[in-house]
């Protein structure tokens, strides 16, 4: 049996897999679809440890609730957040997205359809 802490985590990042390439979501979105809304603390720890679980999980789709890059310092180089996002067409000044409504990815409404 799993423990809570590590299915929570396996259920965060079932989660930003499915966030499309162009767009990003936070902490607090995925802990409140996944139903845990005081929850994303967790959900940031979750991203903080996913470059050991599995490097395919799209953790620079993930940043705070005002679009800041918070989670930049977890990765190899902390630009390489910035630089995949940009890649994908996010516009960022200042380590934050610019028009963040714009590309913001809420799972509750992409996923409860």
């Amino acid at each position: 049996m799993k423990k809570a802490k590590e299915s929570f985590f396996d259920d965060v990042y079932e989660v930003v897999k499915l966030i499309p390439k162009g767009r990003v979501t936070s902490y607090g979105a995925i802990a409140k679809y996944l139903g845990a809304a005081k929850s994303s603390r967790m959900v940031g720890y979750a991203m903080n440890s996913c470059h050991q679980v599995d490097a395919t999980i799209p953790a620079h789709r993930v940043v705070n609730r005002n679009g800041l890059l918070t989670g930049k310092h977890h990765f190899s180089d902390p630009n390489l957040m910035e630089d995949l996002l940009k890649i994908e067409g996010v516009e960022i000044k200042q380590d934050k997205i610019i028009n963040f409504e714009k590309f913001f990815w809420d799972p509750i409404n992409e996923l409860n359809m």
